[in-house]
Formats: structure tokens, sequence, C-alpha cells
């Protein structure tokens, strides 16, 4: 089946190219999307002005520079994530921020805070804005605010909606459309964190990272387990032929009732590989691929699969297949080795 009514197109056969857009916490995982076929890749620098804001990730403007250079000479390009939110006090990094993207060359800016999004209107007004997931953008009239007022080029979609919900966004804005195909997912509202702010006194959206690495610890037992605690608080007690996770709230485990159990969520990742016809059909503009604090092997094998996926859906969306071998592969990555559609797959709807 053709899709004959995606018409934006950038390829011989005149039909909608659905971008791949992967994580880097680093120039090896960056090197290492675009070996294996990212078409983007999505960044940030070493400080609280993006969501990932760990210890021995992210990057310096020397490392952008180069990641830059090795991105576009192999025809990808490299986005950036401006995605927390200044306080006062700060306001000076963020703009900082988006000042030296703009001379460096990046692509796009990600952006969720309407102050930082306005700032690179006017400083860098030919500059490609993406409007932040963090942003929690969930309707077509919000998105076309955010087009109307700072010419948006593209927005990522909160993972809260039903795919009747992403085709009817995308029937109503010409706004490019991008949405989380694979990775972690989180049981707040795309990371806005009111129980690790009230452990770690660190929020997520203004300092960068949910279960900052000052507030976790990891404690052997004698028996050859493990305890894990951030701010003090005992998240999950692991045995010894546990493999432990690293410590968040909402995916620890807590006596309720007697019980023991994932009182809140389970450790468990977003994996949309079989709806890619749907997606396809539906006009979405590009995949975004989880987890910047995710190691380079695991950004090389979770691109790979993505890539041969869409060029395969690409191909022939009437004939594409999920292979039991990508379906493995991702699996062995995934958090808490199950996967999920999420809120996409709303049968009732």
């Amino acid at each position: 089946m053709l899709i004959d009514t995606l018409i934006i197109t950038n390829n011989e056969t005149g039909y909608l190219i659905m971008e791949l857009v992967c994580p880097a916490g680093n120039l090896p995982s960056l090197k290492a999307a675009v070996d294996n076929g990212a078409n983007a890749v999505y960044i940030g620098f070493k400080d609280d002005t993006n969501a990932r804001h760990f210890a021995g990730l992210n990057f310096d403007a020397k490392k952008i520079e180069q990641g830059i250079a090795y991105a576009h000479n192999k025809g990808a390009k490299v986005f950036l994530a401006l995605n927390t939110y200044p306080q006062p006090d700060g306001w000076q990094r963020w703009q900082y921020a988006v000042d030296q993207a703009g001379e460096l060359g990046i692509d796009s800016m990600i952006i969720a805070d309407l102050g930082v999004m306005d700032y690179a209107r006017q400083r860098w007004p030919e500059m490609n804005l993406h409007l932040s997931v963090q942003g929690s953008a969930t309707s077509y009239e919000a998105i076309e605010f955010y087009r109307r007022q700072f010419d948006i080029k593209r927005v990522v979609l909160p993972r809260v909606l039903s795919m009747k919900q992403v085709e009817q966004v995308i029937k109503n804005t010409d706004v490019g459309i991008e949405i989380f195909g694979f990775g972690s997912l989180c049981v707040m509202v795309e990371g806005r964190c009111i129980l690790s702010s009230y452990v770690t006194g660190d929020s997520p959206n203004t300092f960068g990272a949910c279960s900052p690495a000052k507030s976790v610890e990891w404690i052997d037992k004698p028996d050859g387990g493990m305890d894990t605690r951030l701010g003090g608080l005992l998240i999950d007690r692991y045995n010894a032929d546990e493999k432990a996770g690293y410590p968040t709230i909402c995916k620890g485990r807590f006596n309720v009732s007697s019980n023991t159990y994932h009182a809140m969520e389970e450790p468990t990742s977003l994996n949309t590989l079989e709806m890619l016809p749907q997606l396809l059909a539906a006009g979405v503009d590009a995949i975004k691929i989880e987890g910047r604090q995710r190691s380079p092997a695991y950004v090389a094998e979770v691109t790979r699969v993505w890539r041969e996926a869409i060029d395969s859906c690409q191909k022939s969306s009437d004939d594409y297949k999920t292979k039991a071998d990508w379906m493995d592969q991702l699996d062995k990555v995934s958090e808490g080795a199950q996967t999920t559609l999420g809120a996409y797959h709303r049968p009732w709807q």
C-alpha cells in the first residue's frame, strides 16, 4: 500500500521519510548513533540546562564541535536539548547556552521553557526550534500557540497520548510531530517529579536530573545483595542474583499493606516497533529513542534495530513485520527486560 497522503518528502520515491532521532550522552554514543543510521542525534551541555544532568555525561563546546563535524560529514544532524526550566538566579546560564549553541552551529534547539524559547527566537531568528516533550503540549491548539508565537518547526509529543489522539494532533497542525518510540518510561508527567524533589531537594525540571548522583547510595550487604538509597531513603533491596537498577522512587519496591512490590511503577520500556506502519501512515515526522544516560553499546544496538525496521516499513508498509531478532535485541536492553506500547495502545477508544 502506498501512503499517498504523505507529501512532505526528501527522497526519490516521493513519500515521507521518517527520521530516526537517537540519544548521545557523550561523543562515543554520538558516533555509535550516526554510524548505525541515525538521521539526527540529540545532546546536552554539561550543566543544568538539560534534563540529563549527570556526572560524566554530556558535552563541552569542543566535544560539540567534534560531534557536529562527525555527524554532518555523514549526513546526520545534531539537536541540542535545553529542556529544563531556569530560575531567576540562573537565567544567564540558559542565555549563554542558547548563544553558545547558535555559535557552534547546532541544527535545532529542543526547548521547554517559554522564556528560553523567546530568547532563542529573538537572538537566533534563523534557528530551528523544537518544543521539548517537557513542554507538555498534548493538543494541536497548544502546538499552534507555539507555532504562532515562536515559529517552532517540530514538537515532541508527551508519552500520554493514544494513537487516535496522535493522529488527531497531526491532522490539525503543520508543525512536524516527533514521538518517543523506544526507551524508559516515567509515571510522572514527562519528568515533572515532585517525589524526587521532596527526597533530594533538587527538582528534575530545574536541576536537570531525577535521582541526582550526589543523593544516590549503593550499599553492599554481607549476603552478597545490595541496598539502594536516594537521599537516605531505602528505594530497593536486591538479592545477590538480582541486577540492581538505578534508584528512582517511582520504580522502587516498597512495603504497602504487608506486601513488598513495585507500588507505583514496574521498570519497563516503551517499544512501538510493531506500530511503525500506523505511525508512518499517520504522518509522524520522527521517532525518538530515549537514553542519553545509557552506554554507547545500547545506542548502537537500538539505533541499528530501528534503522532496519524503519527502512523496512518505508519500503513496503503492507509487508512490514517485526522480526524476532529485532524484538530479542530490544528486550535485552529494555528497562526491567520488559516492554509495553504504553498509552499509544488504548483499544477501548
